[in-house]
């Protein structure tokens, strides 16, 4: 197929008695050989004269709808991809190439498994449906201005990591389809040309100390307590203890095995592929231990956690959280975004507090590299004050050496020595003159 965009003059037909607006255009028809037929044909817009006429304006709009119809048909952009045939990269509508991305990735399974999590492509497809494009569906390649962009991402996001969520898919859309050939290596992503202001938060980021954190948990009852216990100890996404079947627990090795996830009942693959990991229970060995012998069900594949209703399906991560927050209100502790995931949060600070490194507490949480673990770290102010106390300490150490040691080199030295010649002499009356 023939890619072009058609923008021809609307012009005023007089020769006949009903004199009318027209345009002429190229129309492509694909023939059962596999050929294609290309004729010029000509589209009567309406009267420019008499009762009915409209304006030269008034055509040259209608002009404009014909033609976004015909421009953005697939015999544009798709048809002439599949035939492998030179396109013009920036004539391609970004609508095509995102219901491409979303159908060919985003929903794609291979044996039975998704390419995406799904998680993640409920985000994607939310984010493409309700903002991506209503904005730039019919948007041409080489029409994105990184300024227009940058303009509409501050306007459409209340928060920095909306921002970023949607520059980062329109950008891999574009990279998906280099990676496919639709597009050339030669490509200039417009989305690299976007940048977004000074990151900020809509929410705190904050955990509980350790005192809060004991009060909050003494006031739950498994299997809350458990589960949030579980986040705190290991590190664990609530998705992923929500997600463990009897099999994934061996009490003999005292570890959990994370091999899937529960998000809204829908069960998974971990998040990434370092999610899959093993983890240490420590002293909630034995917990685990009486937890289950009060399972009603004993089979590997039995949830650790069912629903008290339906011991078939694994326990929603919403009654976790209400329960979570209830204990922490009441102790007065409560704040904006507590959940089991700030009991994560502590787990991967509170490990680098007692020596682990930042390597080992990534690995740990499942994180795919140690700058995702620095963003989860939080220097308590308590941390703090014990940091600076240790340097304090060593400097006043140091100086306390230093006086020591001065005092130590007078002692050995004593008071200054008298020449022999001067002890013996007589004293020296001065003469007045």
């Amino acid at each position: 197929m023939k890619q072009r965009v058609q923008h021809p003059k609307v012009q005023e037909c007089r020769r006949v008695a009903n004199a009318y607006w027209f345009f002429r255009y190229w129309h492509d028809e694909m023939l059962p050989d596999g050929t294609v037929k290309t004729t010029r044909k000509r589209h009567i817009c309406g009267p420019s004269r008499g009762p009915d006429a409209i304006t030269k304006k008034q055509a040259e709009a209608i002009r404009d709808k014909f033609l976004a119809d015909l421009n953005a048909a697939p015999t544009r952009c798709e048809a002439a991809v599949k035939a492998q045939e030179p396109v013009e990269v920036g004539a391609i509508i970004f609508g095509r190439l995102a219901r491409l991305w979303r159908t060919d990735f985003v929903e794609r399974e291979i044996g039975g498994r998704p390419l995406v999590a799904t998680s993640t492509r409920a985000k994607y497809i939310s984010h493409l449906e309700k903002h991506i494009l209503p904005r730039w569906k019919d948007t041409r390649l080489a029409e994105f201005r990184a300024k227009e962009i940058r303009d509409w991402l501050q306007s459409t996001c209340q928060s920095w990591y909306a921002m970023d969520d949607l520059r980062n898919i329109i950008s891999g859309i574009f990279t998906k389809a280099q990676e496919w050939e639709i597009l050339p290596e030669t490509f200039a992503n417009p989305m690299s040309r976007v940048k977004l202001p000074r990151k900020w938060k809509v929410r705190p980021e904050k955990i509980l100390d350790e005192d809060q954190t004991a009060r909050v948990l003494a006031r739950l009852e498994d299997p809350h307590l458990l589960i949030n216990e579980t986040c705190l100890s290991t590190g664990t996404r609530i998705s992923e203890v929500t997600g463990l079947m009897i099999k994934h627990v061996d009490l003999e090795r005292g570890c959990i095995h994370i091999e899937q996830r529960n998000w809204h009942q829908d069960i998974d693959v971990p998040k990434t592929e370092k999610s899959r990991r093993t983890l240490a229970l420590g002293n909630l060995v034995e917990r685990y231990r009486q937890w289950i012998a009060r399972l009603p069900r004993k089979h590997p594949d039995a949830w650790v956690f069912p629903q008290p209703t339906d011991p078939l399906k694994p326990t929603w991560d919403s009654g976790v959280r209400m329960a979570l927050k209830k204990a922490a209100a009441a102790e007065g502790c409560d704040f904006e975004g507590l959940g089991p995931h700030s009991l994560r949060r502590a787990n991967i600070t509170w490990r680098q507090e007692v020596g682990g490194s930042s390597i080992e507490a990534s690995k740990i949480a499942g994180h795919a590299n140690t700058k995702i673990t620095e963003e989860y770290t939080i220097v308590q102010l308590k941390r703090q004050e014990e940091l600076t106390l240790r340097i304090q300490q060593k400097l006043a150490e140091a100086a306390g050496k230093k006086t020591e040691k001065a005092a130590e080199l007078t002692s050995v030295r004593g008071a200054p020595e008298v020449p022999p010649s001067l002890a013996d002499a007589e004293p020296v009356t001065p003469v007045l003159q």
